[in-house]
């Protein structure tokens, strides 16, 4: 009986696809790279075709290793990142580029539709508010602005849905993918029409709501020619990236909770009913019968971006050690006491989503003087990402949504030093399970699910997930960061009116 299962995720910056046995553990694995377009100020574009070139050369990859065969594979799951809105015509032909989730182009028409339908009609159907990152207001941006492109449009969908179309030719849009269209009601997990009506966008032009663990269909023999699968095998909805990776580290009951560090960052607490906030991000979970409070921040890919443009000098020390630039980063910044001396970090590179939800939002250094070294900044920057999370678990706590031990994902969890300060900053126990694959690794379990590999969504997870290492709060410290976490508030505070004009 075949028992691989293939995770696909579909990434910011990179399709990274995974093959598991059914213990979870890694058979082979492959990343494919593509671009992001930005064509004016606050577009933020990619292409569905190159996802899609991606998946295709990432499976060939895979199979190419001669460690897993086509008929091995037993089922496929695909995530992907939120709020895509890509127009395809009838034969699933891409019309145009989709905006992404940093894509804040729509801000104008959210403003204008959260006053003419009201934020509590909009906010009491779908649990979220109206900002230009989600997907429904991308719509209603295609029909004002590029109208050839919306009337040829049969369906607009996301991102994995897009990528399980080109496997099985089923236009589908999965649960947990729900919540980016403001249509969609947060409780019963279907369409509302008149929330459809008021924003013009018809029902018809959106696919049909599917759980994520169902099997949607199966790789047709054109996909097979292009990846090299079996023709048949079974494919199912898939999931928002987020959800498989919050499964992929093992959470799904009620106040079990996930910390997410890599381009998107944030954290997801499970609930057991569908509890809103109006700065906080309400989503179904992958897993039937539950939902995820959200915080999601754009400031995880901030150690990156200094590495990319300031990070020569670990270039080169990775050249004469042989270490990795990350390693020596952190070597670095761990030299630097709590607080970075007074140096603060804001961690909004692309505006900034919840809680403060301000598109406008920069990136800043705060307490910069002549005794401040390059590792005061790099550990300045792990630090800022760390109050953006206790931020959104701050706010998740007005809504009664307490989180206590948190479980790890992301690339930012292979730092030991960046995971520490985050339990320091937030006061919580984290748990590291494996970090880099747990997002591929939900997919699979979905279609471990869907295709009866597994009894069950525990039964899953006992079998696949297992903590490889557990950071405690320092307290001493997580009181000195304190004084610090204030300061980070006060400072976006004073400044907000500043960066809109920027």
């Amino acid at each position: 009986m075949s028992s691989i299962l293939l995770g696909i995720d579909i990434g910011t910056s990179a399709c990274k696809a995974a093959a598991f046995d059914k213990e979870g553990r890694v058979i082979a694995q492959a990343t494919k790279s593509y671009p992001v377009y930005y064509p004016e100020p606050g577009f933020v574009e990619q292409d569905p075709m190159e996802w899609w070139h991606a998946v295709t050369a990432a499976i060939r990859e895979i199979l190419a290793t001669g460690k897993v065969k086509a008929g091995d594979i037993a089922g496929i799951g695909v995530d992907g990142q939120s709020w895509s809105a890509i127009p395809v015509d009838r034969d699933g032909q891409v019309l145009h580029n989709t905006p992404i989730w940093m894509d804040t182009r729509s801000r104008d028409i959210c403003e204008e539709f959260t006053q003419k339908i009201g934020f509590e009609r909009i906010f009491s159907i779908s649990g979220n508010g109206l900002e230009p990152t989600y997907s429904t207001s991308k719509i209603i941006w295609f029909k004002r602005h590029r109208p050839e492109v919306y009337n040829r449009t049969y369906k607009f969908l996301q991102c994995n849905s897009f990528i399980a179309y080109k496997l099985t030719g089923a236009m589908t849009h999965d649960i947990s993918q729900g919540y980016g269209l403001h249509m969609f009601n947060i409780k019963t997990g279907q369409y509302d029409a008149s929330l459809s009506d008021a924003f013009g966008i018809p029902v018809e032009k959106l696919p049909d709501i599917y759980a994520c663990h169902q099997v949607i269909g199966e790789v047709t023999p054109s996909a097979a020619a292009e990846t090299g699968l079996r023709p048949g095998t079974p494919v199912v909805a898939g999931g928002l990236d987020a959800a498989c990776g919050t499964l992929g580290v093992g959470v799904m009951e009620n106040g079990q909770t996930q910390e997410q560090g890599g381009q998107a960052g944030g954290m997801s607490i499970c609930v057991d009913e569908a509890v809103a906030h109006p700065k906080l991000i309400l989503s179904y979970h992958v897993v039937p019968d539950v939902w995820l409070l959200q915080g999601g921040t754009v400031g995880g890919g901030s150690l990156k971006w200094f590495h990319e443009k300031l990070g020569f000098y670990e270039d080169h020390q990775a050249e004469l050690t042989g270490k990795r630039a990350f390693q020596i980063m952190d070597e670095e910044a761990a030299e630097i006491p709590n607080g970075s001396e007074g140096l603060i970090f804001l961690p909004y590179m692309a505006g900034e989503r919840s809680p403060i939800w301000d598109g406008s939002a920069k990136g800043v250094f705060f307490g910069l003087d002549y005794s401040k070294t390059r590792a005061h900044m790099i550990r300045a920057v792990m630090e800022g990402c760390a109050y953006a999370l206790y931020h959104n678990l701050k706010t998740a706590e007005e809504a009664n949504a307490s989180a206590d031990v948190l479980n790890a994902m992301g690339g930012a969890a292979n730092s030991r030093l960046w995971t520490q300060i985050k339990a320091d900053v937030t006061g919580k126990v984290i748990q590291v399970p494996a970090s880099d694959t747990a997002t591929t690794l939900g997919a699979a379990i979905l279609a471990g699910v869907g295709t009866g590999l597994y009894g069950s969504f525990k039964d899953a997870v006992a079998q696949t997930i297992t903590v490889k290492r557990v950071h405690e709060p320092d307290m001493k410290a997580h009181r000195q960061y304190m004084k610090y976490f204030e300061t980070y508030l006060e400072i976006y505070e004073k400044l907000k009116d500043t960066m809109r004009k920027a």
